[in-house]
């Protein structure tokens, strides 16, 4: 919600800056070296789900019935192999073993230029050291690992019992790694398809297990690290920790938070990968909200709350939001809610085909569960493509009695002291972090059973953070009007300048709406007095006050309706009484879609607040911004450059339809906008508008500026791992065809996937580094051309670099000035007068997207609008 625009950035994390003195303004331009200067038990979890690379995973067959109407609960399904995050996924591993004894494909993608081949690092700042949250694989097994296939016969479901069966079998096997389907041990069995007995013991049932040859590695094989992982990942269950989802968590560490229900779980991310001259292990503090609350307790209050239409509220309230079931320590995506079936009704039972079991016997024979509320509907959750080709039915069913809710929810997230009491706890501070990651470092090295695992395989870790080189970019001047400059100051943050000096550019407001109920009309007229006196060079006219009866969305678009259909004013303001998302919807679909205008859209409680000037001077530069405004700039030395940001998110409205949003810069000073939305179910999709809408930004570029420009930067961000491949292969690809056929010659592009969710960490002693902090070599990928920025000042808890990877370059720009530019980048999205966490075309990008895909659901097409940052 808009309100409060602009002010100290908010980062996910906050912390301490460090109290060093970085390069000063006059350092700042391209290529310029700086001068030397200052430096409940559940089953155990499957030994599986690695960080790295997995093997691949036959299908397995369907375990219940085909009956649309009954599904059976969702563990009665074999429990899929997780599979792995991170570079090393190969397009090679999909379903069914490898065939043939042979060694797995290292067809690993690799997106390192030519021209960086040699060296891929920056220059410029002053060289500092830090510690970053990864420990060095000292020592490493140095032989072949094989790769089996294990099948059982009966066939058998939980991974926990063929753990237990294979471990009968540990004087044929030797050392090994069993995940539950594939086994990994440096031993070659002989014959190669070996067949063994073992006994269950619940029923002293005699299994056949054989155990069959797919593959091997030999040390220096890519795929070699999922072996790590695998390992990894069976050592945290030696720590008594938890598989929730995809990451271990602490249940006996919980803190709970009785007033508002709900538990936090701490907890571990780990991934060991090759870097650039080491096997390191990144570990990573995570925590996991457990709501107390069950599903059928949300059920219960929707029901007293909104008796009449409860269904449809209940279904607002859960469909989304991801649950745990308890019985099989699993996670499942809530996609719809079934009133039509109950735990009274019946699934086909597999293990008897043709005789129906009732959901109520069978959580009470196979868990001892006795379900309390036989009438409550049940969830439904659809498994994804991947669960599916693992043997997961593709409806699953789902008791909400047994349902532990997760995460938050909107209302939780808008709750101050909520939110303040969970920071308490998530917010780790260097210095704390730091003491968290070398205790868990210490658990690793003082459990028997996790040395003597290391010891099998020859794995030795080291006991302290890694350190790595890095350094300090030189402080960006800011531009503001009258050829003023002002230091962005050590913390990135300008805040106080905005006060005492002029805007860069102006645009004088005349005509403009105010939309407000009766009894907010007066606080209304106050809070514009503010404004008018808080903006020095932004000539702000009297607004027509336009007074609705109540604050409902139907009064609110009916007298917009009435305004627009008169007058064309530069800008409409409307007042709500609190925040609320349809009347908020509802308005900027009237203002974007129905009647295109600049809109701001500004609560009640911003019109009395404590800090009203504060507030009103961020309003009124986010208006100015609106209407072709410009609050500050910086100084980019790089002429006809054009920098673009692209992103995308998920259509709340309309499952599997994504908005993406483009946003290209028109002028010099990366100051001036183009803006453009486009709908899309595919990546095929996306890639052609996305070349088609570049194709528009050039235009409107060569209309501006009467020429074309020399050099475009594309900073890509909403692209998963697994989406790379298809990221460098097609998109850019088509991008690149679709902006040659405008210039009829090869053009310098560079393409940058942004990544603001790393794992990674870094620390200056016992705090946080500075914002213009550079890490681009040691932890960084030797089959990419990236780096990581810490770009980012924050006041609370540790701050969280932004990883930036190059993926297609013929710019001409040496790795240094690309480094500069995407931190310039980050000073100068409008919304925040402190630096971003991602450069500013791309927090422009995230904006209009979010502003499409939660409250317009349509993609705007005027072309005044296109011109304007009018989704500020």
């Amino acid at each position: 919600m808009e309100g409060k625009p602009v002010g100290r950035s908010r980062g996910r994390a906050r912390g301490v800056p460090v109290a060093e003195k970085p390069p000063t303004a006059a350092q700042s331009a391209f290529g310029r070296p700086a001068a030397s200067g200052p430096p409940a038990p559940a089953p155990p979890p499957a030994e599986v789900a690695p960080s790295g690379l997995l093997p691949p995973v036959p299908s397995c067959p369907r375990t219940i019935g085909r009956s649309v109407r009954a599904r059976a609960p969702a563990h009665v399904n074999l429990p899929p192999l997780e599979l792995p995050e991170g570079p090393e996924t190969s397009s090679s591993l999909g379903r069914g073993a490898l065939r043939g004894r042979r060694v797995i494909s290292t067809d690993i993608l690799t997106t390192r230029p030519e021209h960086v081949r040699d060296c891929k690092k920056g220059s410029s700042g002053y060289p500092t050291t830090l510690l970053a949250n990864y420990f060095r694989i000292m020592e490493q097994p140095d032989w072949c690992l094989f790769q089996y296939r294990v099948d059982f016969q009966p066939e058998e479901d939980h991974t926990a019992i063929k753990k237990g069966l294979i471990r009968q079998c540990r004087e044929e096997l030797g050392s090994y790694i069993f995940d539950g389907t594939v086994l990994y041990t440096a031993n070659r069995l002989t014959p190669e398809n070996t067949e063994l007995i073992a006994v269950r013991q619940h029923d002293k049932q005699e299994m056949r297990i054989t155990v069959r040859l797919v593959g091997d590695m030999a040390r220096g094989d890519p795929h070699y690290l999922q072996f790590y992982n695998i390992l990894t990942r069976k050592c945290l269950e030696s720590l008594n920790l938890q598989l929730v989802g995809r990451n271990y968590f602490d249940p006996n560490a919980k803190v709970e938070i009785a007033e508002y229900k709900f538990e936090l779980w701490p907890g571990y991310i780990t991934s060991i990968r090759q870097h650039e001259n080491d096997i390191l292990m990144c570990a990573e503090i995570n925590h996991k909200i457990m709501r107390q609350e069950t599903i059928l307790h949300i059920l219960e209050k929707v029901r007293a709350s909104k008796p009449a239409d409860y269904q449809n509220a209940f279904k607002v309230e859960v469909i989304g939001i991801t649950v745990l079931t308890g019985y099989n320590n699993n996670t499942y995506r809530i996609d719809d809610v079934d009133f039509g079936q109950s735990p009274e009704g019946t699934f086909e039972n597999r293990k008897d085909p043709g005789k129906p079991i009732r959901y109520i016997d069978y959580y009470k024979n196979k868990y001892g569960i006795a379900i309390q509320v036989p009438k409550q509907p049940l969830l439904v959750s659809r498994s994804s493509a991947r669960d599916r080709r693992a043997g997961k039915d593709e409806i699953i069913y789902l008791v909400p009695e047994l349902c532990r809710a997760t995460g938050l929810t909107d209302e939780m997230r808008n709750d101050f002291r909520l939110m303040s009491a969970l920071a308490e706890h998530t917010r780790v501070g260097p210095q704390k972090r730091i003491e968290k990651l070398l205790t868990f470092n210490r658990r690793l090295h003082s459990e028997p059973a996790i040395q003597q695992e290391f010891q099998n395989w020859n794995l030795k870790l080291d006991t302290q953070l890694l350190k790595v080189p890095a350094r300090f970019l030189p402080r960006e001047p800011i531009h503001f009007g009258g050829e003023k400059k002002v230091d962005a100051g050590i913390e990135g943050d300008w805040t106080r300048a905005i006060r005492d000096n002029s805007l860069y550019i102006s645009t004088e407001l005349k005509q403009w709406i105010v939309v407000a109920p009766e009894r907010l009309v007066r606080d209304a007229k106050t809070f514009v007095a503010a404004m008018v006196r808080s903006a020095k060079n932004f000539p702000i006219s009297e607004p027509q006050y336009h007074e609705i009866r109540n604050d409902r969305s139907e009064s609110y678009t009916e007298c917009l309706e009435k305004i627009m259909s008169k007058i064309n004013p530069q800008l409409v303001m409307c007042i709500l009484t609190k925040n609320r998302a349809d009347t908020y919807s509802a308005i900027k679909k009237k203002l974007c879609i129905d009647r295109p205008v600049p809109s701001q859209v500004v609560t009640a409680r911003c019109l009395n607040a404590k800090g009203i000037m504060s507030i009103a001077t961020k309003v009124a530069i986010q208006m100015n911004c609106k209407i072709g405004g410009i609050p500050w700039t910086i100084h980019v030395p790089v002429s006809g450059l054009m920098v673009v940001g692209y992103d995308v998110c998920h259509d709340t409205n309309k499952r599997g339809t994504d908005f993406g949003a483009m946003v290209a810069s028109l002028d010099k000073k990366l100051s001036r906008y183009f803006s453009t939305v486009s709908a899309h179910t595919s990546g095929e999709e996306l890639s052609n508008h996305l070349s088609a809408n570049m194709v528009k930004a050039l235009k409107k570029y060569e209309e501006v500026n009467k020429a074309l420009p020399s050099r475009i930067v594309v900073y890509r961000d909403g692209v998963g791992e697994g989406q790379i491949p298809f990221v460098v292969d097609h998109e850019v690809m088509n991008v690149k065809r679709a902006i040659e056929k405008v210039y009829n010659t090869p053009v310098q592009l560079g393409y940058i996937l942004v990544n603001n969710g790393t794992n990674t960490r870094f620390f200056k002693g016992t705090k946080n580094p500075v914002p213009g902090t550079v890490v681009d070599d040691v932890i960084t990928n030797p089959m990419k051309y990236d780096f990581f920025l810490v770009s980012q000042g924050v006041k609370q808890g540790t701050v969280a670099p932004t990883s930036y990877s190059v993926i297609y370059d013929s710019l001409s720009l040496d790795p240094d000035k690309i480094q500069i530019l995407t931190y310039k980048m980050t000073h100068i999205y409008y919304n925040c007068s402190t630096t971003m966490r991602a450069p500013a075309p791309v927090q422009f990008a995230h904006k209009l997207a979010f502003l499409v895909s939660q409250s317009i659901h349509t993609a705007p097409t005027n072309q005044h609008l296109e011109s304007l940052l009018y989704f500020l």
